[in-house]
């Protein structure tokens, strides 16, 4: 029988297992770093380094807070899916109108949880706002759709884009868009009415 080489039966190192993770993260190149990505995380030092490497998300989580990275992560079980209601059933927007509708509620959501100091809440409203403009792109690039409603969900998309990066300029922004040339050419009074789903 050969003998194993004694370093591989030692434990993984600590300065070891931290630099596998912020090697992971930074792989990832994320802004933030959700319990999805802990988890990939969590699961590439098992490939990279086997069983021993395997550590709890909360390890993970401090590592890249003392790195400096930003974390999204409840810190109560409860944290995460206190204010879901809230946004539950929040994107639904067939047209213009809806979708104005969705980030005036969006927006009222966001104040108020910056105003109450819930940070998890807070970044929960920005995620929504964030799946609301992938959902209207993903509608607008699908060629099946009519390009009437293709156009509307490209306009949706800049919305969100537009609320996401600058929310407090958002609404001024939106009030001279609607008044402008290619706005009206494109859409007209749609927003006005209620367009067709």
């Amino acid at each position: 029988m050969t003998r194993k080489d004694p370093k591989e039966s030692h434990p993984l190192k600590e300065s070891t297992k931290k630099e596998l993770i912020l090697e992971a993260a930074h792989a990832l190149a994320k802004d933030r770093y959700t319990p999805a990505e802990i988890e990939q995380i969590r699961r590439q030092l098992i490939v990279h380094a086997g069983p021993e490497a395997n550590t709890s998300p909360d390890y993970i989580v401090s590592v890249l807070e003392d790195a400096g990275l930003r974390v999204l992560w409840a810190t109560h079980e409860d944290e995460e899916g206190r204010h879901e209601e809230e946004f539950h059933d929040l994107l639904h927007f067939s047209t213009l109108e809806e979708a104005e509708m969705c980030i005036i509620r969006l927006d009222e959501l966001l104040r108020k949880f910056q105003t109450e100091g819930e940070h998890a809440a807070v970044e929960r409203a920005r995620e929504v706002g964030r799946l609301g403009r992938r959902r209207a792109e993903m509608i607008s690039r699908n060629h099946k759709v009519d390009g009437a409603k293709r156009a509307e969900k490209e306009e949706i998309a800049q919305w969100f884009a537009v609320w996401l990066e600058t929310p407090d300029a958002f609404f001024s922004w939106l009030e001279i868009r609607k008044q402008s040339p290619d706005y009206e050419k494109r859409f007209g009074g749609a927003t006005g009415q209620a367009a067709g789903a």
